[in-house]
């Protein structure tokens, strides 16, 4: 995506007097009759924000590839974009002296190692900023838990699968070796019942992985 373009110093008045300003997304002018003690104002054509004002002491202006302005400490490094169709994560550069007059420079976003991955659940695209696979993905649009790549919840379904039927294998050897000495103890009963209840949790653990969507990266990670 373009960066918008440079700012450049405050607004000087029009025809009739008024003071104005070219908004930094889309250049039509702004009215600032009445505005100028605020550090930013808002376009009535884009509704995108464009500052006027340096920013308070120890804060700074960045603006994110989608046109957000936003306000943050001026020794942040890494900062996330609020809007929810955009998400993005944004790596500052060093802080760079700026003369007083003028309103500070964007930092140039710097969009973090990662890779695209597609939800298994809606189809919708997202940032995931993990560097390996077989991980869970929460997806921003859906709000759904889905695994990134299928190696993990193959090998997790057949690890519960196993585990399962071992309890329930252990449990039936109970069941066979100790019915003489369960009618005279029956706190055997318990044993019998703890390696069934073992089995059974692990087999519907390993439905749940078995059955959990996979989300598929677009391409490798960086």
């Amino acid at each position: 995506a373009e960066l918008p373009p440079p700012y450049t110093a405050i607004a000087s008045p029009d025809a009739s007097g008024v003071p104005v300003i070219n908004c930094r997304v889309c250049q039509s002018l702004i009215n600032l009759d009445g505005k100028l003690h605020q550090h930013v104002v808002k376009c009535t054509v884009c509704n995108e924000a464009t500052p006027i004002k340096n920013p308070p002491s120890g804060k700074k202006y960045v603006r994110c590839q989608c046109n957000c302005l936003l306000i943050c400490k001026d020794t942040s490094r890494k900062i996330g974009c609020p809007r929810p169709n955009c998400r993005r994560i944004i790596t500052l550069g060093p802080v760079m002296l700026i003369p007083e007059e003028q309103p500070a420079q964007p930092a140039l976003p710097v969009q973090a190692d990662g890779t695209r991955v597609v939800c298994g659940h809606c189809g919708n695209t997202f940032l995931w900023l993990e560097l390996r696979f077989n991980t869970l993905a929460k997806c921003p649009h859906c709000k759904k838990i889905s695994s990134v790549g299928s190696a993990l919840p193959r090998r997790r379904c057949c690890a519960y699968i196993t585990i399962g039927m071992i309890c329930i294998f252990i449990g039936v050897g109970l069941t066979v070796g100790t019915q003489d000495f369960a009618r005279r103890f029956h706190a055997t009963y318990v044993s019998w019942a703890v390696a069934y209840l073992l089995g059974l949790i692990c087999l519907i653990r390993a439905c749940y992985w078995g059955a959990i969507k996979v989300s598929y990266p677009e391409h490798s990670f960086a």
